[in-house]
């Protein structure tokens, strides 16, 4: 299947699931497409430099800017964002992304329970250092093999450019077909996994971890209470391999949005709903 028609047939599934917001693609290069939103150049960062004392967080944060909300930006106006190992803006994304090995300690403080007599008080979504150290440990994002790592919308992959994950962003009754599609693509009930991460990490590092696994999975995410700002209200996103994608496609034909069953219910639902939130069908 061509990314021409890959684009096609993503017409077509929009349009059974009901949403009229086309799916982003990722993917790394060493250019990136004019008037992508990113970050600044920042302050440099590194393992090294945070052990030697030399790392100031105060001029790093400064330059701060989240992935998800570049994210956001970019989908609201229909181009592309970007991360690197300079323009970074979120040390956390800066390694979820793949643009810095290892990751600083200060996001275990960050991630769990900060650092007594300081006021970093941690966000607390992990109990403690350890479990942040393991977690970290064991989604190990690969080095990038470019300089940027992109996020752009699907249909602007031309000239048989191709993205390595497709993501949805998706209201639940869109991703019960997205899940759906899946399930009926595989015939494997373990076929997504939504382990814990940051927005980026379930949008991007964990669906890497399970290719570099050899497994086609989808990974559900948007928990991450620091991403939630940039997403719509009860919204979440599903990401799939382009391997796996090209196969849901394929599968459209012979799937539930094609037979006169309960889909056609959930349907009507999303097009009720779409109404109320003033996005139209």
């Amino acid at each position: 299947m061509t990314m021409q028609s890959v684009l096609d047939d993503t017409k077509i599934f929009l349009e059974h699931l009901g949403t009229k917001e086309e799916p982003f693609g990722v993917y790394y290069d060493d250019t990136k497409p004019e008037k992508a939103v990113g970050p600044k150049v920042g302050e440099p960062i590194s393992r090294e430099l945070e052990d030697q004392g030399k790392l100031d967080m105060q001029k790093v944060f400064k330059t701060f800017s989240c992935v998800m909300c570049n994210v956001w930006l970019a989908r609201k106006q229909h181009r592309a964002a970007f991360i690197s190992t300079e323009e970074y803006g979120c040390i956390g994304g800066a390694y979820y992304c793949s643009m810095m090995k290892p990751p600083l300690a200060f996001i275990e403080h960050y991630v769990g329970t900060g650092i007594k007599g300081t006021p970093i008080h941690g966000e607390r979504y992990m109990p403690g250092r350890e479990s942040v150290r393991n977690f970290l440990t064991k989604v190990d994002p690969r080095q990038a093999p470019a300089k940027y790592c992109i996020f752009k919308p699907l249909s602007q992959f031309i000239n048989d450019q191709e993205p390595e994950f497709v993501i949805f962003f998706a209201r639940p009754e869109v991703l019960t077909g997205l899940f759906m599609q899946t399930v009926f693509t595989t015939g494997d009930v373990d076929c997504m996994a939504s382990p814990f991460g940051a927005g980026c990490t379930n949008m991007l590092a964990w669906p890497l971890y399970y290719q570099q696994q050899g497994m086609e999975k989808a990974v559900l995410g948007g928990f991450d209470p620091s991403a939630r700002k940039c997403m719509k209200p009860d919204e979440l996103t599903f990401t799939v391999p382009l391997s796996l994608y090209r196969k849901m496609l394929a599968a459209l034909p012979e799937s539930m949005f094609n037979v006169d069953g309960e889909w056609k219910n959930i349907r009507k639902k999303i097009a009720r709903s779409a109404k109320v939130w003033g996005e139209g069908e």
